[in-house]
């Protein structure tokens, strides 16, 4: 019996192309302006001490901003930098810039979950807060009250079944009890790896494996 759902974000609550179109355009455009303002407020220089580790070099400001710009054109999942993302993200939406994009179907079928009783859970790439922000300036209105809990890149990387393991002793149930929703494959391998069950969203995408995973096209085909 599923107890707990853990659902992924981009291309499966959410549309890949807000992320991509919207999102990361937005935070290239003002990461530089950000970071010169803010550099020496000590949240973001921690997040900048944790941006030099990661490169392996002592930059300075403007080398900081061109590997942080870099790191968003490559799409990388380094977890300062989507923790600086989700900062600039922040004055976005409280900006009226944009709204946090989610599928109507998403939104009616996590509250009927969480009507059965069914504990929601978050795990992106993207950092917690940015997580939040997104379900919290939708068009739906403030979401999070959904979620029991929100999980990144600090519990682990996406396709490490260790990740769903740690997930799991932090929900305090069993793998076999948890529900993970994504529309990538090799996240999915890991959770089911870990003993998760499994459905994979495909959205946006055409199925290239049948079989390993049950299939969902939106949430209304989820059935637990």
């Amino acid at each position: 019996m599923i107890k707990a759902i853990v659902t992924d974000i981009e291309g499966t609550t959410s549309s890949l192309s807000f992320v991509k179109e919207v999102l990361f355009p937005y935070a290239r455009a003002h990461i530089g302006e950000f970071v010169r303002s803010h550099q020496h407020k000590p949240e973001m220089a921690r997040l900048l001490t944790e941006v030099r580790a990661a490169a392996g070099e002592a930059l300075d400001t403007e080398g900081l901003i061109r590997q942080l710009i870099r790191w968003i054109d490559d799409d990388r999942k380094i977890t300062p930098l989507k923790s600086l993302q989700g900062l600039i993200w922040e004055h976005g939406y409280r900006n009226g810039d944009f709204k946090g994009h989610i599928y109507p179907d998403a939104v009616q079928k996590l509250q009927a979950f969480k009507h059965q009783g069914i504990d929601l859970y978050v795990y992106s790439s993207g950092s917690v807060y940015a997580q939040k922000l997104l379900f919290g300036h939708t068009a739906f209105g403030d979401l999070t009250a959904l979620f029991s809990g929100y999980f990144d890149t600090h519990i682990g990387a996406k396709q490490d079944p260790e990740s769903y393991t740690r997930i799991a002793a932090q929900i305090a149930l069993p793998p076999a009890q948890i529900l993970f929703l994504s529309d990538i494959m090799e996240e999915l391998d890991a959770a089911s790896a870990a003993g998760f069950k499994t459905y994979w969203l495909v959205r946006e995408a055409t199925p290239v494996v049948i079989g390993k995973h049950p299939i969902a096209a939106d949430f209304d085909m989820i059935v637990v």
